[in-house]
């Protein structure tokens, strides 16, 4: 298998019967809000744009809104790119030198909803998380039977941390260069693109501990800490090297820690012992060594990403033939990871 073809990630209610059905059907279907990490403040020289988009692409919607506001793209910021087939509401900022040309601003499925103010640009990560109400239509007619014991599974064991599949782009376009750029095939056309490097780049990483996750489950360390792991202080804190295990499998289970998975680089907490083997052994599989990613400086530093994502809030209604779906998820992680435990392109 090429690493840029699709492959079957293992799934935590792999036991259980899906609910099949279809999703995005219209950009109704699929809502998100965004959890801000802060609220603007009402004063700065960041104009700070509550909004909600309807069937509209980030990247597009940000040139679109420069070029209606004679702004170079550069200047505005998003804490998250949406998904395009949804109804999105975010935070969006822009120079306040540009506020007057808002009420000039036209551009169908895009409304400004509130406006204040802020000392800084918003930039990528300046967020919590995103509350989902997502509308699966057509699905098993068993699915009143199959939905709790799919709800309890994932409310009580948690959710795969996976990258969703639209982050290797189309066919894995972008995962394949990626892949070229580490192993020393770049097309020279590359160096003066940044973003689509960079991008590529992060793509590997993502795929990797894909493959990581994936391979701990198939061992039955989803929710087991082994001798060596990285562990990070849950909510908030730092990180450290598991050594006690029995100590530490004990906070875990409270959730007072949470196993992490290599997001690699240079600067990459390494793991120890048990768990190092199988940091090493994911790299060795893909034909990459860590002095791969350092020849690129900063665009590959490195860091952990939390195995496990808790969805506490996750809940479900029957409406005629549908099921509704609410729950929150963190920064940087995906419902289609969580539709896809729940809906089961198999399902018959």
């Amino acid at each position: 298998m090429k690493a840029w073809e699709p492959e079957k990630l293992p799934r935590i209610t792999a036991d259980l019967p899906g609910i099949g059905g279809r999703i995005r059907v219209v950009p109704e279907d699929f809502e998100v809000e965004e959890i801000p990490a802060y609220e603007p403040s009402g004063v700065g020289e960041h104009v700070y744009l509550w909004v909600e988009k309807r069937g509209l692409a980030a990247d597009w919607l940000a040139a679109r809104l420069a070029q209606a506001l004679g702004l170079d793209q550069r200047s505005i910021g998003m804490a998250g790119l949406k998904d395009r087939h949804a109804v999105a509401r975010q935070w969006i900022s822009i120079p306040a030198s540009a506020e007057a040309g808002l009420a000039k601003v036209k551009i169908p499925g895009f409304t400004i909803l509130r406006v204040s103010r802020h000392a800084n640009k918003l930039r990528a990560g300046h967020l919590r998380g995103n509350r989902f109400r997502i509308r699966i239509r057509e699905v098993h007619p068993e699915s009143a039977q199959r939905l709790p014991a799919l709800l309890e599974r994932l409310r009580n064991v948690g959710l795969p941390n996976y990258y969703g599949e639209q982050r290797f782009g189309r066919h894995g376009d972008t995962l394949r260069i990626g892949f070229d750029l580490l192993r020393g095939q770049s097309d020279p056309r590359l160096e003066q693109r940044r973003f689509l490097r960079k991008l590529s780049l992060s793509a590997v990483q993502s795929w990797l501990y894909n493959r990581y996750l994936a391979e701990r489950i198939r061992r039955g360390w989803f929710r087991q800490v082994v001798l060596g792991d990285v562990l990070h202080q849950y909510p908030q804190g730092g990180l450290f090297i598991a050594k006690d295990i029995a100590a530490e499998q004990e906070r875990f289970d409270r959730r007072e820690v949470i196993l992490t998975g290599p997001i690699y680089g240079r600067r990459m907490l390494k793991a120890q012992e048990q768990a190092a083997e199988l940091e090493a052994q994911i790299l060795r599989e893909a034909g990459l060594s860590l002095d791969a990613f350092a020849a690129f400086g900063k665009l590959l530093l490195g860091t952990r990403r939390k195995n496990v994502v808790f969805v506490d809030d996750l809940q479900a209604q029957l409406e005629g033939q549908d099921v509704i779906l609410t729950f929150t998820l963190p920064a940087g992680s995906y419902a289609t990871v969580l539709l896809d435990e729940i809906m089961k392109s198999e399902t018959g």
